[in-house]
């Protein structure tokens, strides 16, 4: 994985400067907005493309994003199950959402977000939508990051916000089969498995066209109260943290 750029990348690929703050330092991420820096980047060995949620010289997030992850070893039908209770979480606050495979085991679901949406209300708005869907069946779905504290359940990530990336779709993965992020329909998720879609299949089912582009709704306002529950909802990484140095201390006692 890598995001700064080498020194030998020509001028022809476009850059842009972001503060990383885990390192101190600014790094140099490549805009991938024509063919011909694409296809550099496959003569780098790169196969897989994971864009942020924040255009460059812009401050505010385009979607909104729950990562579907199942359990080890756990049938898609369950992966399916947990994103109708995102969507009727999303339906119930008046939002809609379109649906993509990961390109691994699970589903990726994208609201696109009006302009004046800040970086902080989204992240809160992701939290709350996560914890509505767990509470629609709590036995089908769970918001615990820490993996031992799942149960064998659909984790309903919600840590895909601010500078967090996400797999693009029709983005190739770098697992057996060479299966692909691609987006289905709702309707579809009963009929598909994410081993459907490779890159043998990929652009037959493409066609001429850009389902991805054409299915997702319009840019959308969140709702007050979705996103003032958000804010008294702990971010999942740092409450993780603090648990996993609990538990640790425990042990160590």
């Amino acid at each position: 994985m890598q995001k700064n750029v080498p020194k030998y990348t020509p001028d022809f690929v476009r850059t842009t400067t972001v503060w990383a703050e885990a390192s101190r330092r600014e790094v140099s991420y490549a805009l991938c907005n024509d063919r011909r820096t694409l296809l550099w980047f496959a003569n780098q060995r790169a196969v897989e493309y994971h864009p942020t949620l924040i255009r460059a010289g812009e401050d505010h997030p385009t979607h909104l994003v729950l990562d579907l992850d199942p359990p080890a070893g756990d049938a898609f039908p369950h992966v399916v199950g947990a994103a109708r209770l995102v969507r009727q979480a999303l339906a119930d606050a008046g939002l809609e959402g379109a649906v993509k495979t990961s390109g691994a085991k699970g589903l990726h679901v994208f609201v696109p977000l009006d302009p004046g949406v800040g970086i902080e209300d989204a992240a809160a708005a992701t939290r709350a939508i996560a914890a509505r869907a767990e509470r629609l069946d709590p036995e089908v779905a769970t918001t615990a990051y820490i993996k031992d504290d799942r149960d064998g359940k659909v984790f309903v990530d919600s840590t895909r916000s601010g500078g967090a990336t996400v797999v693009a779709a029709y983005s190739p993965r770098v697992r057996p089969g060479a299966p692909v992020s691609f987006p289905v329909t709702w309707e579809e998720l009963d009929h598909v498995v994410p081993a459907d879609f490779t890159v043998r299949t990929a652009v037959g089912l493409l066609a001429d066209g850009d389902p991805w582009h054409e299915r997702m709704p319009e840019p959308q306002l969140l709702p007050a109260d979705l996103v003032e529950e958000g804010h008294t909802i702990p971010i999942a990484r740092v409450q993780a943290m603090h648990e996993g140095k609990r538990r640790a201390r425990a042990r160590r006692q």
